[in-house]
């Protein structure tokens, strides 16, 4: 049987969201949004570790208290400039335990909703699979494109387009050579795909949302709310 550990890269500074705390740390529900995006995999029974990348000047982790999650946590001060170069030192302290067959999930620190449900149908939809894969939703609503001054240039087919979330899931082994062989793509399944590999979409909830801009986080406290976990 394949272990499964994940991954979190906490070390941006998350600017558009604004506040003087970087993103990861503003508060939600009376926590670190990060401290949510933590506890869901630290509470899944199939993950064995997680470990937070965090920049190496962070100042803010030591000021709050996460002996709640568990003894799964583990954090290492070795972010990089990217998020590519984050998971990527993640992976290399992930190395004196992980093999080349275990499955890693890597996580977005901003994505403080992700479901217990969800994160377990992502486990075993990708079990078998012989490339991995990540969390998706198709896209629903019209897409325009466009023109330099921000008026539509066209609409654009939304048809087998899909939005991509976190946790993506890929072999240890895999995910190491394809980072360090395409390390400009914006996540894990852009790299797989450069190396000519096909990630397996599984179906998402449109509750998993990516907190980017200050209402997000209102919407992120509701859906916390609605699904039981305030105040987790």
């Amino acid at each position: 049987m394949s272990a499964h550990y994940a991954i979190v890269p906490a070390a941006g500074s998350g600017s558009r969201l604004g506040g003087e705390a970087p993103k990861q740390y503003q508060l939600l529900a009376g926590r670190p949004l990060l401290h949510h995006s933590l506890a869901t995999l630290c509470g899944c029974r199939s993950i064995e570790r997680v470990w937070v990348v965090l920049a190496p000047d962070d100042g803010w982790w030591r000021q709050y208290d996460w002996t709640s999650l568990g003894h799964k946590l583990e954090t290492v001060f070795c972010g990089g400039a990217t998020r590519a170069e984050s998971v990527a030192n993640g992976l290399r302290a992930a190395a004196t335990v992980a093999l080349d067959d275990d499955w890693v999930l890597v996580h977005d620190a901003a994505r403080p909703c992700l479901s217990p449900a969800t994160l377990a149908a992502l486990c075993d939809e990708l079990a078998d699979d012989a490339v991995g894969g990540l969390l998706a939703v198709p896209v629903a609503d019209t897409l325009k494109r466009a023109d330099g001054g921000q008026r539509v240039a066209r609409s654009e087919s939304r048809d087998g387009l899909w939005q991509a979330q976190t946790p993506q899931m890929f072999r240890y082994g895999l995910l190491t050579r394809v980072l360090a062989e395409h390390p400009g793509g914006t996540d894990e399944a852009s790299a797989v795909e450069a190396a000519g590999l096909r990630p397996r979409l599984v179906r998402g909830d449109a509750s998993n949302l990516k907190v980017t801009f200050p209402g997000d986080l209102r919407l992120a406290e509701m859906i916390l709310q609605a699904q039981g976990r305030w105040g987790e």
